[in-house]
C-alpha cells in the first residue's frame, strides 16, 4: 500500500474516534469502542505505520489545541503515548514535538495539566533512551527478574459469582488464559532485547535475523542478553545528562555480540531491500489473575500473598504473620521529643553533642529529652532484618520517573508492587469493594504491613446481567458507571461499551485450539485501561450506625452509593421504644423524626430538625445531573476537596393528608434536600428495612434508629496535646479532637473529573 493510502486510512480512523467522542454520529453507536482497538490494530500488524500514526495524532492534537477542542485532547494523547510505547521506528523529531506539546499543555486547569505532565516525564526519558518505556512496562507487569528494576505489577480481576453469570466468568477465564499461554519468560525476554535494540539501532538493525537468533539462543545466553541491554537502557536512562548517541552506541555492541561483527555491519551499510518486511514486536498483556469473590478477607490475603517475597518458601498458616517481619511496634520507631537548652549556634555546642547516644546507652534511658544537631530522620534500628527484596533501589519509578525514594513512606521500604485491583459487576460489587477496602485501611492502622510496601489501584469494569426489556432496575444498578462516563467521555466510549460485547463474547461456544492467533478484543480494552487509567476518582464512604435497640450499642456498616429504607408492616411490642403519640393521624408510612445538617455553599453548620410522615426514603451518595459533576478530583485524598459528589442526595416520599367531602384521603410527595451527615428516628411503633448498595445481602431488618455521617479515615482524629514545657498555664491537654479526614476511594478513569 502507498505511503499516502496509509496516510489516508489511518486518517478515516482517527476521524471515525473524534466523530465517536463528539456524540455527532448516531449510526457509529453499534461500533462504540472498537474504533480505538481496530486502530492500534492496525499499527500492530504493520509496525511501519507508527510513523504516519503519531504524526496524524501530533496534527489533531494541534488542532484541538488552536480550535479550543478540550474534550479530544486527552482521549488523543492517551492514544498517542500508547502507540509511541510500543512503536520501534519514530524518530528524535517526532519525540520532541510530542514533548514539546506536553509541556504548552501544563498551562491548562486539570485534568489537563496533570496527564499532560505525566506524560512529558515519561517522553523526556524516551527521547534520549528509546525503548525505556516498553522495557519497564514488560518487566513490571511480566515480573521478570532485574536487579535494575525490580518492580513488579499484577492486575487481580474480581468477580461476584453471584452477580455475574457462570457463562460470562468461564468465558473471561477462557480468553485470559488462551492470551497468557505463550506469554512465556522467555518469550517477553526476547520481546525485551528485540524491542530496545531496534528503537536504538533503527534501519541498522536487521529485525527477522535478531529475532530468529533470539529463538534459536538456549535459555541461559539469552538471560545475558537480556540483563545486558536492561542494564544498558536503565543506566542510561538514571544518568542525569543521557545521550541518545552513547546509548546507540551500547546496544550496538550488544547487537554485534549477537549476530557478529560481519552481520552486524552488512545490516548496517547494505540495507538490504529485499530482507522481510518488519517484523511486529508485541506488547504483551499483564499478568492477570481471576478470583471468584467469594471470602470477605479474600482482597487481603490475595495482596499479602502477591507480597511473600520469592525467596521465602515458608509461610505460616496465618497470613497476617506476614506483617511482623521487619516491622517493629510503633512505640520502638518513634521519634522522642527533644528539647534544646543551648543557644543552637553551632560553636558553642561542646565536642560530640551531634552524635546520639547508643540505644542501650544510659544516657538514652536518663533523659527523654535529649539535644540533637537538627530534626533527624527516623530509621530503621540496626538489628531489624529487611528483607532485600523490600528495600528499593535509587532510580526512577515506571511510571512518573521520580526518585524512588520519594515513594517511601516507611524508610528503608520502598513501594515496588503495584496491584491493580480490577472489579467487573454492577453497584452492588462496587459495595463491596468498598467494604473490602474501608476493611483494610482499618487493618492497616494496627499492623501497617501494605501501605508502605504496596501501590494499590482500583479500577472498574461495569458488567450487568442481560434483560430483554430495558427495565428501570437495570439503569438503577449502573449508577456509578454512568457518573464515570458523564465525568470522563474517554471512560464512556472505552469501558462502559464493554458490557455488550462481553455477552456476545460468553455466548460464542469456546475454542479449545489455543495454536490459532487471535485478537482478544475485550482483554486488550482490560489491558489498555489499567496501563493508561492513572487519573482517580475518588468517592466518599458512608459510615451507618443501625440502632435496633436505643438501649445497646448499635451495629456498624458502610455504604458507596446508595441507602434505601423502607417502612415495615409488623409493629413494635407494648413495651416498645416509643408510644404512639396522641393525635397522629393513621394512614400509610411512619412517623420520623429527620435531623441533618444541611450543605450550604458557604460549609456553615446549619442544623435543620424536622417530623414528617413518609413511607420511604433514598439516601443517594452520586450526583443525579451533569450539573452535579464539578470539582477536582484529581489530587490525592489527603488534599481532595469536599465536591459536590461529597454529599447524600436524600429523598423523602411525605405523605400528604387532605380532607374533601368524600373524606380523609392521602397523597405523596417526593422532598429532596442534601446533607452530610443525618440522623433518622422512627417516632411511632412501625420498623424499618435498611438496603445497603442496593444489596440483597446487606439488609438490616426491624431497625428503630440509623445515623449516617461520612466515614473517616481509621487513623484520623487523634488527640492533640500541648506541650508541658510551654508554660505553667497550659500544662492541661487539650480535650478537642482534631477533625477526621473522610475516607475516600479511588477509582482509576483516563482523565479524572473532565471540566
Amino acid at each position: 500500500m502507498e505511503s499516502s493510502d496509509v496516510e489516508l486510512d489511518l486518517q478515516r480512523s482517527v476521524q471515525a474516534v473524534l466523530r465517536e467522542l463528539s456524540a455527532q454520529a448516531p449510526a457509529l453507536q453499534s461500533n462504540q469502542g472498537m474504533w480505538r482497538w481496530s486502530l492500534h490494530k492496525k499499527v500492530e500488524r504493520d509496525p511501519a505505520k507508527s510513523p504516519a500514526l503519531v504524526r496524524i495524532l501530533l496534527r489533531e492534537l494541534e488542532k484541538a489545541e488552536s480550535e479550543d477542542l478540550r474534550h479530544v485532547i486527552i482521549p488523543l494523547l492517551h492514544t498517542l503515548m500508547y502507540v509511541l510505547t510500543k512503536a520501534t521506528g519514530i524518530t528524535e523529531e517526532l519525540y520532541r514535538r510530542t514533548y514539546t506539546f506536553c509541556t504548552r499543555l501544563l498551562t491548562l486547569p486539570a485534568p489537563y495539566c496533570t496527564v499532560a505532565l505525566d506524560c512529558a516525564i515519561r517522553l523526556k526519558t524516551e527521547t534520549a533512551v528509546p525503548g525505556t518505556l516498553y522495557q519497564r512496562l514488560v518487566i513490571a507487569e511480566q515480573n521478570l527478574t532485574s536487579e535494575l528494576y525490580p518492580y513488579q505489577e499484577r492486575v487481580f480481576l474480581f468477580v461476584d459469582p453471584e452477580l455475574v453469570s457462570p457463562s460470562v466468568c468461564s468465558a473471561l477465564l477462557l480468553e485470559i488464559e488462551a492470551a497468557q499461554v505463550q506469554q512465556t519468560p522467555e518469550a517477553c525476554m526476547r520481546h525485551v532485547v528485540s524491542h530496545a535494540l531496534q528503537a536504538a539501532l533503527g534501519d541498522a538493525c536487521h529485525a527477522s535475523a535478531l529475532q530468529r537468533k533470539l529463538k534459536a539462543s538456549p535459555r541461559g545466553a539469552l538471560e545475558r542478553y537480556f540483563h545486558a541491554v536492561v542494564a544498558a537502557v536503565e543506566q542510561m536512562a538514571s544518568d542525569p545528562s543521557p545521550s541518545r548517541e552513547g546509548h546507540q552506541e551500547r546496544l550496538e555492541e550488544i547487537y554485534c555480540s549477537l549476530l557478529g561483527p560481519a552481520a552486524a555491519a552488512r545490516g548496517r551499510y547494505c540495507g538490504d531491500p529485499l530482507q522481510d518486511p518488519q517484523p511486529s514486536i508485541p506488547l504483551p498483556s499483564p499478568h492477570i489473575t481471576f478470583h471468584l469473590w467469594t471470602d470477605e478477607e479474600q482482597l487481603w490475603k490475595e495482596l499479602v500473598l502477591f507480597l511473600r517475597p520469592r525467596s521465602q518458601v515458608r509461610l505460616s498458616a496465618d497470613l497476617e504473620a506476614l506483617d511482623l517481619q521487619g516491622l517493629w511496634p510503633d512505640r520502638d520507631l518513634a521519634r522522642a521529643s527533644m528539647l534544646s537548652t543551648d543557644s543552637g549556634i553551632e560553636r558553642d555546642l561542646p565536642s560530640g553533642a551531634d552524635e546520639p547516644p547508643g540505644p542501650g546507652s544510659p544516657e538514652t534511658e536518663r533523659a527523654g529529652l535529649q539535644r540533637k544537631g537538627g530534626i533527624r530522620k527516623r530509621v530503621w534500628p540496626p538489628d531489624v532484618a529487611m528483607p532485600a527484596c523490600w528495600a528499593g533501589p535509587q532510580g526512577l519509578h515506571r511510571r512518573t520517573g521520580v526518585p524512588g525514594g520519594v515513594g517511601e513512606l516507611v524508610p528503608g521500604v520502598s513501594r515496588l508492587h503495584t496491584a491493580r485491583v480490577l472489579v467487573l459487576g454492577d453497584d452492588r460489587m462496587l459495595g463491596r469493594l468498598a467494604q473490602a477496602y474501608h476493611s483494610l485501611r482499618k487493618r492497616e492502622t494496627q499492623k501497617f504491613c501494605l501501605t508502605p510496601r504496596l501501590s494499590l489501584q482500583l479500577y472498574y469494569i461495569p458488567v450487568l446481567a442481560p434483560e430483554k426489556p430495558a427495565s428501570c432496575r437495570h439503569s438503577e444498578l449502573r449508577e456509578l458507571a454512568t457518573f464515570l462516563g458523564r465525568a470522563d467521555p474517554w471512560y464512556e466510549s472505552t469501558v462502559n461499551t464493554l458490557c455488550p460485547a462481553i455477552h456476545k463474547l460468553a455466548e460464542m461456544p469456546p475454542s479449545l485450539d489455543t495454536s490459532r492467533t487471535v485478537d482478544p478484543f475485550i482483554l486488550d480494552v482490560i489491558t489498555y485501561y489499567v496501563r493508561m487509567g492513572t487519573q482517580p476518582i475518588y468517592f466518599q464512604i458512608y459510615t451507618v450506625k443501625i440502632f435496633r435497640d436505643l438501649s445497646q450499642d448499635p451495629a456498624e456498616d458502610i455504604f458507596l452509593t446508595e441507602l434505601n429504607v423502607k417502612i415495615q408492616d409488623s409493629k413494635l411490642p407494648k413495651d416498645g421504644f416509643s408510644p404512639r403519640r396522641r393525635g397522629v393521624a393513621e394512614g400509610p408510612g411512619a412517623e420520623l423524626s429527620i435531623c441533618y445538617q444541611k450543605a450550604l455553599l458557604s460549609h456553615r453548620a446549619q442544623e435543620v430538625t424536622s417530623s414528617v410522615r413518609a413511607t420511604g426514603l433514598v439516601l443517594k451518595a452520586l450526583p443525579a445531573s451533569d450539573t452535579e459533576v464539578s470539582g477536582p478530583t484529581h489530587t490525592p485524598p489527603s488534599a481532595a476537596p469536599i465536591t459536590d459528589h461529597t454529599c447524600l442526595n436524600v429523598s423523602v416520599t411525605e405523605v400528604v393528608k387532605s380532607s374533601n367531602l368524600a373524606g380523609r384521603s392521602f397523597s405523596t410527595v417526593t422532598n429532596t434536600f442534601r446533607t452530610a451527615t443525618i440522623q433518622i428516628q422512627s417516632q411511632d411503633q412501625r420498623l424499618l428495612t435498611l438496603l445497603l448498595d442496593k444489596d440483597g445481602r446487606r439488609m438490616f431488618r426491624d431497625v428503630v434508629r440509623f445515623e449516617v455521617a461520612p466515614c473517616p479515615e481509621p487513623c484520623s482524629g487523634v488527640r492533640k496535646t500541648k506541650a508541658p514545657w510551654l508554660g505553667s498555664h497550659q500544662l492541661e491537654v487539650e480535650g478537642t479532637k482534631a477533625k477526621p479526614k473522610p475516607l475516600l476511594m479511588p477509582i482509576n478513569t483516563f482523565s479524572g473529573i473532565v471540566q
